[in-house]
């Protein structure tokens, strides 16, 4: 397979790991789905707060990287242990799943510029997400090379995209089967297993 199209996949998959575990910002993203109100909106700024931030940590961190070559093999050694500890996670949460339960007093919004600043607030202040995006995905983008980067950027922006459009627009036949246990245990899985392919990618470049 072409080292490209493997950069792509192998940021879409880390993309997906690091997006699809249920947190605020897509709780908020499912609650509006399932109201059908301002899907569109929510989806899409969502997705563009999602890409910026992978951007910002892919071309910040990449610059530095990039004056310090030695700094790749400890960056992406750090990027190995985070998804190692986090896909474990996801492991132990399979084992132990906690359905998803949107509850009765779901912030729903009710015009364009509500969903905007709620979608802005859920996107941008969570400390997770810049751990997630710019730091994490960052890291490991800058472990690419210049010509490789961009793509493994561009799966990870792809996957941003995807997952909000599916969740706000899917809601309606996804929030029932994550309410179920079983349904909480295969995302876990699945999210667990994603961060352990990516991380044995990364350390066949070690």
């Amino acid at each position: 397979m072409p080292a490209y199209i493997t950069a792509f996949i192998e940021g879409l998959l880390l993309g997906g790991a690091l997006i699809i575990a249920i947190g605020a910002q897509n709780m908020f993203v499912l609650r509006q789905g399932v109201a059908r109100n301002q899907v569109f909106v929510v989806c899409t700024l969502s997705s563009l707060i999602d890409a910026s931030l992978i951007l910002a940590g892919a071309l910040g961190l990449g610059t530095v990287i990039n004056l310090f070559p030695s700094l790749v093999t400890y960056v992406t050694i750090g990027g190995i242990l985070f998804l190692l500890v986090f896909g474990g996670m996801s492991f132990w949460r399979a084992y132990r799943p906690v359905p998803v339960n949107l509850g009765d007093g779901a912030p729903i919004t009710s015009s364009a510029q509500k969903a905007a600043m709620m979608t802005l607030a859920f996107g941008l202040l969570n400390p997770h997400v810049y751990l997630d995006t710019v730091i994490m995905l960052g890291s490991i983008a800058s472990s690419y090379e210049i010509s490789l980067r961009t793509y493994f950027v561009g799966g990870a922006v792809s996957m941003s995209f995807i997952w909000f459009f599916a969740l706000g627009y899917g809601a309606k036949v996804m929030s029932p089967l994550l309410g179920r246990p079983s349904a909480a245990r295969v995302l876990d899985f699945l999210v667990g297993s994603m961060m352990l392919v990516v991380a044995y990618s990364l350390w066949g470049r070690l």
